[in-house]
């Protein structure tokens, strides 16, 4: 099947896949198949890049037994996660309980990494994040950015094992799936304006 064929023929426009992408955290059990993958990393590496360094590359885990180890040591770390993102452990309320597998037992994970090209790589990567989630909600999969598990990526132990180089950065944990159910709709403020001037 030809790639733009199949991207062309995604069921949404892009509003809709913007207006209707929620982080998912229910998962049928089966992995995505090797092409979906592929798709969606093309999709990634479409995003702007910063003088068009390109910094990215991808680290993709299916393997459950991998998945559950390391989900594992994302829970031992927590302590220094919830620093991390200023959240006291005794505070922290249930938008942040940790469920038994951190990765909802998604059946794919898709680490988006950067080399030390410049100031940008982390905005690059990002960039790409989003493209790989807008095409996956266009594709009718879900997904969830699991930023718990980016210590625990870039830990030598995890980084030597996922076969990320020691001067590469893991900045974004997607997982990706079929839903199996319904993700409702939650609420944005409105965009605030500091000030507009024209």
């Amino acid at each position: 099947m030809n790639k733009s064929a199949t991207l062309t023929k995604a069921p949404m426009s892009v509003m809709d896949a913007i207006y209707t992408r929620r982080a998912v955290r229910f998962y049928a059990p089966t992995p995505v198949d090797e092409g979906t993958v592929g798709l969606l990393l093309d999709a990634a590496v479409q995003a702007p890049t910063a003088v068009r360094e390109e910094p990215w590359a991808f680290v993709l885990v299916q393997d459950r037994e991998t998945l559950k180890r390391l989900s594992d040591d994302v829970k031992k770390s927590l302590d220094e996660v919830w620093r991390d993102v200023h959240l006291p452990e005794a505070s922290h309320d249930s938008r942040f309980s940790i469920p038994e597998n951190v990765f909802y037992d998604a059946g794919t994970l898709i680490v988006i990494c950067g080399k030390p090209l410049g100031r940008f790589v982390a905005a690059d990567c990002w960039l790409a994040t989003e493209n790989l989630l807008l095409a996956a909600r266009a594709m009718g999969l879900g997904t969830c950015v699991i930023g718990l598990a980016v210590n625990t990526l870039n830990a030598p132990k995890w980084k030597l094992e996922l076969g990320i180089p020691d001067e590469m950065t893991a900045f974004a944990p997607v997982i990706v799936g079929t839903p199996s159910g319904e993700t409702p709709a939650t609420s944005r403020h409105k965009p605030a304006v500091l000030r507009w001037i024209k």
